[in-house]
């Protein structure tokens, strides 16, 4: 589930940042497909070396995009991801709502199921944020689907804030992230009775390749630490992509 700039998710590999949007006037379309040596979501491992493309149209602010992640050896449980992103943008403001699919992690694993929590593999999330130029925050929250629920019956209605820096260092651009969980909720394979965690800490490095002519080729490196799990996590990919 990702995090990963607005719509174009896989570009980001953990998670969801923030992004300055500015009014089109015409349809613009993007694709585009990232090569990661792990999938980290959130401070979870959610997968080994994955492919993952992503495709969006804009207008106006309004976008629609999808993102994927395919595991190779598919044996991570959340290896296998579909997610649809509807949103709106403007200057700094963005809102939306994201749809995770993923069939082998909850659920019957089937598209169209939306039932209860116990079959459908679907989890719909809320977000706003706002991008301040030099720091951009972001809050989503689950709403509907395969959410946490605690022991009563109640839905945790699991939310997540997320703090994204971007800064570049000659030609090189890089992102800190912080990202926490507010209360309580084992949504985010965290201690249930913490009701409050920090479960990412991470700085992304990224740098275009010359390739000749006007070709080059993204690569990105990130360094990711969850104070929760005491886990850390070191990843890096390259992205195809044509807009």
């Amino acid at each position: 589930m990702k995090a990963k700039r607005l719509f174009v998710v896989a570009l980001s590999a953990l998670g969801l940042s923030a992004t300055r949007a500015v009014a089109q006037d015409k349809v613009e379309a993007s694709i585009a497909c990232d090569l990661v040596s792990g999938y980290v979501w959130r401070g979870q491992d959610n997968g080994g070396v994955s492919l993952q493309p992503a495709a969006s149209l804009a207008w106006k602010g309004l976008s629609l995009g999808a993102w994927g992640s395919y595991e190779f050896s598919q044996s991570n449980p959340c290896g296998r991801e579909i997610d649809v992103v509807l949103s709106y943008a403007i200057k700094g403001f963005s809102i939306g709502v994201t749809d995770y699919f993923l069939p082998d992690a909850a659920g019957d694993g089937k598209f169209f199921t939306y039932g209860g929590p116990s079959r459908t593999s679907h989890t719909f999330e809320a977000f706003v944020g706002y991008d301040f130029g030099h720091v951009a925050v972001q809050w989503f929250t689950n709403f509907a689907g395969a959410d946490y629920y605690y022991e009563s019956g109640r839905r945790a209605y699991s939310s997540y804030f997320q703090i994204d820096a971007p800064f570049k260092i000659g030609s090189v651009d890089f992102n800190a992230t912080l990202g926490c969980v507010p209360f309580k909720t084992g949504f985010y394979a965290a201690d249930v009775a913490s009701a409050f965690h920090v479960n990412v800490a991470a700085l992304r490095a990224g740098y275009d390749i010359p390739c000749g002519g006007k070709f080059k080729l993204p690569v990105f490196a990130q360094f990711i630490v969850n104070p929760s799990s005491k886990d850390a996590y070191f990843v890096a990919g390259i992205t195809l992509k044509a807009f």
